[in-house]
């Protein structure tokens, strides 16, 4: 399987890159974001562009996991519309119909567009608009997400939160098991949802976890 990935820097996106750069059965993976990774592997193609609205038609690729995004705290409405919303839809329509488009949303998504929290009611608008599109639109709605690996959040505030409830994760995963996972199961989620699909077009938080678990298995078993 060949991969595209945006937002590669994200937390989310930090995870699903090491999880494609260690699944054998990912053959290539062309990360595409305004930073540099600073990074190497033999199967990792990189571009660099300032603009993303800009880039060119992307083809050769089996799948796209989508991981980029920005936090609606502190952003003006029409900017983060403009990232969620516009940028998520411009990349997806410059993909081949039949692409796998695998796109991260949250839980408490407004798939309505009428609720009362604009980021919900924004990242509901994305999940409908892709799933009217000719590709294999899947959006992804994980719950608390706990950083491992190293992987931090670029946001100073959600940094903070997550070293707090670093050491009360195991709790929380036993308390509240259907609202928390962490950026390595999502990575795992995203590759099964991308190679094998999955019975339904939305995955909560629960869903990945069971996708993530189905990737984790030695192949073939």
């Amino acid at each position: 399987m060949r991969v595209i990935l945006f937002g590669a820097t994200g937390m989310v996106g930090q995870g699903a890159l090491r999880e494609c750069l260690l699944d054998d059965r990912v053959e290539a993976v062309l990360v595409v974001g305004r930073t540099p990774l600073g990074t190497s592997d033999p199967k990792l193609t990189e571009v660099v562009a300032e603009d993303l609205f800009a880039i060119e038609p992307i083809t050769g690729y089996d799948a796209c996991l989508f991981c980029l995004g920005t936090s609606s705290v502190g952003v003006k409405p029409e900017e983060y519309e403009r990232i969620t919303y516009q940028l998520t839809l411009s990349v997806a329509r410059k993909l081949p119909a039949d692409t796998t488009f695998v796109y991260v949303s949250g839980a408490g998504t407004d798939s309505t567009e009428r609720g009362r929290v604009r980021w919900a009611r924004v990242k509901g608008a994305t999940e409908n608009a892709l799933a009217k599109l000719p590709l294999k639109a899947y959006s992804v709605r994980p719950g608390y997400i706990q950083p491992m690996g190293g992987v931090t959040s670029k946001t100073t505030l959600y940094r903070t939160l997550y070293r707090v409830a670093m050491p009360l994760y195991p709790a929380l995963r036993r308390l509240f098991p259907r609202f928390v996972t962490t950026n390595r199961e999502i990575g795992l989620a995203m590759l099964e949802v991308a190679e094998n699909g999955y019975q339904k077009p939305i995955l909560e938080n629960t869903d990945l976890v069971t996708a993530a678990a189905r990737r984790a298995r030695p192949a073939g078993s």
